[in-house]
């Protein structure tokens, strides 16, 4: 596994003249790679630590999603397809014929849409606490669509205050809390509602079933039901850990770098 800061190169990638992805790469161009996908209010830089500890031989590229971190767009698309299309521009850019992609979070679901969109390049889909929120993953009907945008369009840094919250195993750190929370109400506007929008919209199940690759999630054991594993134990491997918080890979990168090697065979 690495041992120190890794050298990264800031790059950009022009879907159209309304987007432009920025992202980073490390790694030899052509080796093993593992694509990253921060949550949402969040960004690349999420990884840094995690991409310390990987090993020098993986190439990994950490992207910014539109509207994230340093990466621009005026589109009015917020979805989560639309967002895998911002990844897929950067491993077209790349020439990547082969990677695992990791998302948090929100980035979970776009790592599942990478997924479907590229079936033939992505070997593996891994979500790190994603996917197993039943209130924000899949499909809702109308009502429970409404009630959760509601609360985000009467109270913005509410809803922002609660998903902080709901993140959050008993006993987190205050500070802690209040750090993501403070990132997280920066995110820009309107993408950081429309964003969310599009997460509650998104139909998971029908993703699931048109997404070819074993999908790995792993998950804080303390913000995981029963409910969920029942629900979704067969058509993803559940591997639960105790790392934190929602936001683990930020708090234990040396962990997370563990786990994400375990995936694409470089763990040793």
């Amino acid at each position: 596994m690495g041992t120190g800061p890794t050298a990264r190169l800031n790059l950009e990638v022009r879907r159209s003249e309304e987007t432009t992805i920025r992202y980073t790469a490390s790694g030899p161009a052509g080796g093993p790679t593992l694509v990253l996908i921060h949550g949402w209010a969040c960004d690349r830089s999420d990884f840094d630590a995690v991409t310390d500890h990987l090993p020098a031989t993986l190439r990994v590229l950490g992207i910014d999603l539109a509207e994230h971190g340093e990466s621009r767009s005026t589109r009015d698309v917020w979805t989560m397809e639309e967002f895998a299309r911002d990844v897929a521009a950067v491993l077209e850019a790349e020439s990547v014929s082969s990677c695992v992609v990791a998302g948090h979070s929100l980035g979970g679901a776009v790592a599942v849409e990478v997924g479907r969109l590229l079936p033939d390049t992505v070997t593996h889909v891994v979500a790190l606490d994603a996917l197993h929120y039943l209130s924000l993953f899949p499909a809702q009907n109308e009502g429970q669509r409404e009630a959760t945008l509601h609360m985000f369009r009467e109270d913005f840094a509410g809803g922002v205050r609660g998903l902080v919250e709901g993140g959050s195993p008993a006993g987190t750190d205050t500070a802690l809390k209040d750090a993501y929370f403070g990132k997280m109400i920066a995110v820009r506007q309107p993408a950081g509602l429309r964003s969310i929008e599009g997460l509650v919209h998104w139909d998971m199940d029908a993703a699931l079933r048109e997404t070819k690759q074993p999908v790995t999630v792993f998950a804080i054991r303390d913000l995981v039901t029963m409910e969920a594993i029942e629900r979704y134990g067969d058509r993803f491997d559940i591997v639960l850990v105790d790392l934190g918080s929602h936001h683990f890979p930020v708090e234990a990168p040396r962990a997370t770098a563990k786990l994400l090697g375990g995936t694409i065979g470089t763990d040793r």
